[in-house]
């Protein structure tokens, strides 16, 4: 316990030591994470979609057709939503993020590393909190 009051006291919002620039390799870690959630569930839900729409096809039954068209539409939609969520997400921090000017420097730190894990600031910054 004494360990973690030590840490807190080390890490203090808003410095150059502030959380989020601790936890740069962590956030880096979810922008990675978040980067193949966004590319790969987009992916399958419309390859998931394309098939439904096949199968139905073959069948030659237009409820099948017609229900599985609606399927494929619903399902790129999501697509959409799923690949555009992380940009929205990060507008909406953005925008609301009214903090105080040394506070907003750690929270870039957090956000840079989400929106962008392989940039070069992130990747300076996850590499010093490694050692």
């Amino acid at each position: 316990m004494d360990l973690f009051l030590t840490l807190v006291d080390d890490i203090t919002i808003g410095k150059e030591v502030g959380f989020c620039y601790a936890t740069a390799n962590i956030w880096q870690i979810i922008g990675y994470v978040l980067l193949v959630f966004k590319i790969a569930i987009p992916v399958l839900l419309i390859i998931f979609g394309i098939i439904d729409l096949g199968k139905a096809v073959i069948a030659s039954k237009d409820d099948e057709i017609k229900k599985a068209t609606g399927a494929l539409v619903k399902r790129a939609i999501a697509s959409v939503i799923i690949f555009l969520l992380p940009t929205i997400v990060t507008f909406i921090m953005g925008v609301i993020s009214d903090f105080k000017e040394n506070v907003k420097e750690d929270f870039k730190v957090c956000k840079t590393c989400i929106s962008s894990p392989g940039g070069e600031e992130c990747s300076a910054r996850a590499n010093e909190a490694w050692k």
